[in-house]
């Protein structure tokens, strides 16, 4: 399959539908996790151990990848490059900003992936913006933005902008330069065809940066410190199956069948999960402007799905 969707071929289909919305349903709880244990772990050490026991789960069914014959070590610098990009420095400066941001702030820039996915692809990835993408983009984060004002737009205009917004801003230009990167058709077919390896190449480079991202943390800030106990694990646990394996798998796969363009969108379905989840789990009424939200954002996702340039 092509990693470039052509005009005339099936863009959305209910399967790749349901890879695109597992990654913003997971990243919402991690979002509002992320916030949970800010007092229990550093945040780039929280990181570190997302992805070394994400790694360790995924071994059994990946540890031939690492063998010296594999095809993954002659593309070192290419999986190292992504890896930084995404497991290294997107996660760790999103546990970051929960540190000294709001949630509403870190959803409101997070809101912009549309909006660098499209501008990358012009910039470097040889793609053309057609109207039908610009007026998605538009729908998708006006439904974002109607999330997070809670459908009253004064509310937006009093959020104050911390350090940790800048984090976010960051987070989100690594995180748009790894879905092209992972678009591209650079993998051999032993790789591509299994998502296991292809995952678990980035994860053995990622381990690396988060590594040394996490000994800087330990040694240039001020009284680090870990409280170990049954939540924490929980939240490990949670981090490491949900959005290391299962919404990097989904988002990976997912790109490749319908570009980073389309995909793009779907990441502003965050906030909506998160609003959702309020409403589950804290007994918080739904409102007029959820169904409003989520009309915006799926209007946002089908417009710009009927606009897919080939390249």
């Amino acid at each position: 399959m092509s990693d470039h969707p052509t005009a005339a071929s099936p863009v959305l289909t209910p399967a790749t539908i349901g890879l695109l919305l597992l990654p913003p349903l997971v990243w919402a709880g991690n979002s509002v996790l992320g916030k949970l244990v800010a007092d229990m772990v550093p945040p780039i050490t929280l990181n570190f151990f997302r992805w070394l026991l994400a790694t360790l789960l995924l071994m059994p069914w990946a540890w031939r990848i690492l063998l010296p014959s594999s095809p993954l070590w002659p593309l070192w610098r290419r999986y190292a490059v992504m890896s930084l990009l995404g497991v290294g420095c997107y996660n760790s400066f999103q546990y970051l900003a929960l540190h000294t941001s709001t949630p509403i702030n870190v959803t409101l820039v997070g809101s912009s992936v549309p909006v660098f996915m499209l501008a990358l692809g012009v910039m470097f990835f040889k793609q053309r913006i057609r109207p039908q993408q610009l007026l998605g983009a538009a729908m998708s984060i006006a439904g974002v933005l109607c999330v997070l004002g809670r459908g009253d737009w004064q509310t937006l205009m009093r959020v104050e902008w911390v350090i940790g917004d800048v984090y976010v801003l960051i987070a989100v230009l690594c995180w748009a330069t790894y879905s092209w990167l992972v678009s591209l058709p650079h993998d051999p077919p032993e790789i591509r065809g299994n998502w296991a390896y292809f995952l678990m190449g980035q994860m053995v480079f990622g381990l690396v940066w988060c590594g040394l991202f996490t000994a800087l943390e330990w040694r240039y800030t001020d009284n680090p410190h870990i409280d170990w106990g049954w939540p924490l694990a929980a939240a490990l646990v949670y981090v490491a199956l949900g959005p290391a394996l299962l919404a990097y798998r989904s988002w990976g796969l997912g790109i490749q069948r319908v570009g980073p363009n389309v995909a793009g969108f779907f990441a502003n379905l965050t906030p909506l999960f998160a609003a959702v989840m309020s409403t589950a789990f804290l007994g918080e009424a739904p409102h007029f402007y959820h169904l409003a939200a989520f009309l915006l954002i799926a209007g946002g996702i089908v417009v710009s799905s009927h606009a897919v340039d080939p390249r």
